[in-house]
């Protein structure tokens, strides 16, 4: 993992929306050109990441991130439940 910067260096947006990231801090992290960055918005602060550093999601990693845990409902059971919900907020 990189190490942290002992102290913040300052740079600036371009008029094209460009920013510079200081080269002791690309090197650090071994961002070259071209390099594929996530840019997450905090609120009052950004993070960047390399995309590649990003895990990869699997479809079993998102079963039952609902919380259901009745018995498994057929299609048909699922559609007329959706539907009875709908009627139900008019």
């Amino acid at each position: 993992m990189a190490k942290n910067s002992a102290h913040p260096q300052p740079t600036r947006l371009s008029t094209k929306g460009q920013l510079i990231i200081p080269k002791d801090i690309r090197e650090r992290h071994g961002w070259t050109a071209g390099t594929e960055l996530l840019v997450e918005d905090r609120g009052d602060s950004v993070i960047l990441r390399r995309v590649a550093n990003l895990p990869t999601t699997q479809l079993s990693d998102l079963v039952g991130c609902a919380g259901y845990k009745g018995p498994a409902l057929s299609i048909e059971e699922m559609e007329a439940g959706i539907a009875q919900g709908a009627r139900e907020r008019r």
